[in-house]
């Protein structure tokens, strides 16, 4: 077992192997700075209660997803559940086949008090460039949760993925000079306020904004760990190849979130 202590400072519908591509409209990066982005992999952190396959992994089209859709739902109470708002997603950018499951959740089931880059009308799927800031982060928020809700001491089970994540994306790293022209005239600002530590409404309407141009996702400088980067996918175009890779315990103490332990390790290894 082992243990952290501290945190570390694709556009068909069957996509075929390899990287996705975002949507060919780019008016959007003569609005806001923009970046290549090429992690591979990505790291995300989710609760167990969420499955790691489901029915977005076992199928390779729209056609056999609705049909097989069609016939498990005769006898599965539970996949409405599984499989979320298909309709939050255009049919363009739904994805499926191995390794689009957890991605698609993402998009499919919506957080109703939404978050850093969504008013929780629309999904995003966050990640980290290191799982030392994929950590971080979420070791924040379940803290939170656990603190509101006065928890016992508990220890809280989470799935840590890889994920590839690449294309080009609205980029936040940068905090901008003022009145900072882009080469193409575009001006690059942006409220600081985006960063805040517990206040989203700025970073909602710059998402909301940004998503509205059809951009796929923003890059930014990680809140809970200083150094760190993050993703804010907005659109599933920008990711693929999200796969289990271990278990880490969430040790809350009654006030904290003191350790994370990891029972397991890409490759089912087992860690000492």
């Amino acid at each position: 077992m082992k243990k952290h202590t501290a945190p570390e400072s694709a556009l068909s519908a069957t996509p075929a192997p390899g990287p996705a591509h975002g949507p060919r409209d780019t008016g959007w990066q003569a609005q806001w700075l923009s970046a290549p982005l090429d992690w591979s992999p990505a790291f995300r952190v989710t609760p167990t209660r969420f499955p790691a396959v489901n029915l977005f992994d076992r199928v390779a089209s729209p056609e056999d997803f609705e049909a097989l859709y069609a016939l498990e739902a005769l006898t599965n109470d539970r996949l409405r559940t599984e499989t979320g708002d298909l309709d939050l997603v255009p049919r363009e950018e739904r994805r499926f086949g191995p390794g689009y499951g957890p991605i698609m959740a993402a998009f499919t089931h919506l957080n109703p008090h939404g978050s850093r880059f969504s008013d929780g009308t629309y999904g995003v799927f966050y990640c980290a460039r290191t799982r030392a800031t994929a950590i971080a982060e979420t070791r924040f928020h379940a803290g939170r949760f656990l603190a509101a809700t006065r928890e016992p001491p508990l220890r809280q089970q989470m799935r840590l993925y890889t994920v590839i994540a690449q294309g080009a994306v609205v980029d936040l790293r940068v905090p901008p000079a003022p009145g900072q022209a882009l080469a193409h005239g575009a001006l690059h600002e942006f409220d600081p306020a985006v960063f805040a530590p517990d206040d989203y409404a700025a970073g909602q309407a710059l998402s909301r904004a940004i998503r509205k141009a059809g951009a796929p996702g923003i890059v930014y400088p990680s809140v809970r760990d200083a150094g760190g980067e993050c993703l804010a996918a907005l659109r599933t175009t920008l990711l693929h190849a999200c796969h289990h890779a271990a278990y880490l315990e969430y040790n809350w103490n009654g006030e904290t979130i003191d350790m994370v332990f990891e029972l397991a390790a890409a490759y089912g290894k087992e860690t000492g």
